[in-house]
């Protein structure tokens, strides 16, 4: 009789060595990588990071909410906030202007699906709509990340994101727009080609999908 591995923990942080593994190989791949404690840490540190008057688009993201982050953006008055500008232009006659201004901000800030150890990001979409900003379109892209999110592998990511994301993000979409999400759209950041443009803020504890 034949025993199946079991399924990956995918809700357990990962440990320190974890951690600094991941850390390292996305640093190698040109990728800013700082290691902070907890969600507050995060908070505070993308408060630094981004200078008064930028414009910024916050990606939907479970991370953003219950850290609070989303809200600084967006109703701090701190930033030129582009989620309040898109909710408030018509999507059937004001498309394009929805479509660039999620593309091109100064900053997208927002999270991933999965780490790797090997130093790739992985994010998956129903819409599409923060990919552009991520893969290249934002002057910087911040991305905060809980710890439960590192995996060793590319396989192992994508593994996550059918198993464990997709059906905690499929609730909370059926809740809030009566209708299921899915994998309509897959991004994998292998490398950031344009120094100091892209930085991953890896979280000791979970927090997120």
């Amino acid at each position: 009789m034949t025993t199946s591995a079991p399924t990956t923990p995918f809700t357990e942080p990962a440990s320190a060595q974890r951690l600094e593994s991941a850390a390292a190989a996305l640093a190698a791949h040109g990728f800013t990588v700082e290691i902070l404690d907890d969600v507050a840490a995060a908070r505070a540190r993308v408060r630094d990071l981004i200078p008064a008057g930028a414009s910024v688009f916050t990606a939907a993201s479970e991370t953003l909410r219950r850290s609070g982050i989303d809200q600084d953006i967006n109703d701090g008055g701190r930033y030129e906030a582009v989620k309040p500008r898109l909710l408030a232009l018509d999507r059937a006659t004001a498309a394009d202007d929805i479509r660039r201004l999620a593309a091109g901000p100064d900053v997208v800030v927002g999270s991933v699906n999965a780490v790797t150890e090997t130093g790739s990001l992985v994010a998956a979409s129903a819409s599409g709509s923060q990919l552009p900003a991520y893969a290249g379109g934002a002057g910087r892209a911040i991305w905060i990340v809980g710890a439960q999110k590192v995996v060793p592998d590319l396989a192992t990511a994508l593994r996550r994101v059918e198993e464990h994301a997709l059906p905690l993000e499929s609730a909370r979409a059926q809740v809030a727009y009566g209708q299921p999400s899915a994998v309509n759209r897959l991004l994998v950041l292998n490398a950031e080609p344009h120094p100091g443009r892209a930085v991953v803020l890896l979280l000791r504890e979970a927090v997120g999908f």
